[in-house]
């Protein structure tokens, strides 16, 4: 992002994870308490990446060697005569997701309590970050109405 800039920038989808990466602004005059909050919303994106990363790595690694088995079981390659990729059909490709979502289902659970527990961190830290700059615009305004 450019030096000027007062937002966070958020980038084009990453190719391993599929989620956008966001580079966080830093303001001149960050806060202890800012600064928390920031990093915490860092340190969430960054364990969001590798567990997208390695769960759509290995989603795409079983995909291919259940499609490889399924098609060496019928006698077919995985090209065809033309030279396209053999695909299966839905319904054997359901087979495929619903065991890839049974034999991950623990990672999935533990992946949805860490978010929860980063999300309501994350939260709590910025009701405080809102709470200090209330006080801090209350304490201006006032001191404005009093001169």
């Amino acid at each position: 992002p450019p030096a000027h800039s007062r937002s966070d920038w958020i980038g084009p989808p990453d190719k391993h994870s599929n989620l956008r990466p966001v580079i966080f602004y830093v303001p001149p005059e960050e806060s202890a308490l800012e600064r928390r909050l920031r990093e915490a919303r860092q340190e969430a994106q960054a364990s969001n990446q590798r567990f997208w990363a390695r769960h759509n790595r290995a989603f795409r690694q079983e995909k291919e060697e259940f499609i490889y088995s399924r098609l060496k079981a019928k006698g077919l390659e995985m090209r065809d005569e033309s030279g396209r990729k053999a695909t299966l059909n839905a319904e054997e490709m359901a087979d495929f997701y619903k065991d890839f979502l049974s034999k991950n289902f623990k990672k999935h659970l533990q992946y949805n309590r860490d978010w929860y527990k980063r999300n309501f961190r994350i939260t709590f830290l910025m009701g405080q970050v809102a709470l200090v700059r209330a006080l801090r615009w209350l304490r201006r305004r006032k001191k404005n109405v009093e001169q």
